[in-house]
């Protein structure tokens, strides 16, 4: 993509804006995210219906949000509507929003946290933006899994500051932890017992609400325990119990159990 497209919004885009001026027969906004962009929309744009008095409905520094209907590069101009934009649509882009004005404010705490530079914070979002498509898909992540900045191929200490500041402000929709099962069994019971244990552990969720624990075959003797919960709180004393009730069936036979928390 040239630096020619990444300044101008595409047409059909919905963009968040703020009234910079009203005309009789139209106004002028202010494009977020583009720099000193300004776009114009007409009178019969600003609302379904005869609009008598435009003033009724747009007003100077008020935030809306607007379809991009046109785009002229030769001459510099951006045509919107603000009609077209249905209510459900309008809240959604406005979160989104807001959720990004959000991810860019932790950010600039964490650039304060570890002293970058000039220019960097913005480089390193910029690249994070990339990857998860926009920064608060990464902080959301980054709240879920403490590796996920690392996953994503990311690496120094500045991770461990932002997934911190993730954690402590970011509510996702929903959090994950794994851990390792390395399970060896000597005895008769064989693969019976390790079956057995694995089985006890799922079963430490069961009956709770939105907690989900899975087991996996990651290569004998390692076995993968996934925890998925609304909460770190509940997916950590579900991993707890997990780990007793697997521990407790190993210790029962000829065989051996070492945990590790990933």
């Amino acid at each position: 993509m040239t630096d020619q497209a990444i300044e101008w919004p595409e047409e059909g885009e919905l963009v968040v804006c703020t009234v910079s001026s009203v005309r009789e027969n139209g106004a002028y906004l202010k494009i977020d995210g583009y720099s000193d962009k300004e776009g114009f929309v007409f009178i019969g744009e600003v609302a379904n219906g005869w609009v008598r008095n435009i003033r009724s409905h747009v007003r100077e520094n008020q935030r809306v949000v607007a379809k991009v209907i046109g785009v002229s590069v030769e001459r510099e101009s951006i045509t919107l509507s603000i009609k077209s934009v249905s209510e459900e649509r309008k809240r959604d882009t406005l979160q989104e929003w807001k959720n990004e004005q959000r991810a860019t404010q932790i950010m600039r705490v964490a650039a304060e946290r570890v002293s970058w530079e000039d220019g960097k914070t913005e480089a390193i979002s910029d690249e994070i933006r990339e990857v998860f498509g926009s920064l608060y898909a990464a902080l959301e992540e980054c709240a879920i899994s403490e590796k996920a900045l690392s996953d994503a191929g990311f690496s120094g200490k500045w991770i461990d500051v932002v997934t911190e500041l993730a954690v402590e402000n970011i509510v996702p929709p929903f959090v994950e932890i794994r851990g390792i099962f390395d399970i060896r069994v000597w005895g008769p019971e064989g693969v019976g017992a390790i079956i057995d244990a694995l089985t006890a552990a799922e079963k430490c969720s069961e009956g709770l609400e939105d907690v989900e624990l899975t087991c996996h075959y990651d290569g004998a003797p390692e076995y993968r325990v996934d925890i998925r919960a609304p909460d770190y709180p509940s997916a950590e004393s579900v991993w707890e119990n997990a780990m007793q009730a697997a521990e407790e069936r190993i210790a029962s036979v000829e065989g051996s159990i070492a945990i590790e928390r990933l």
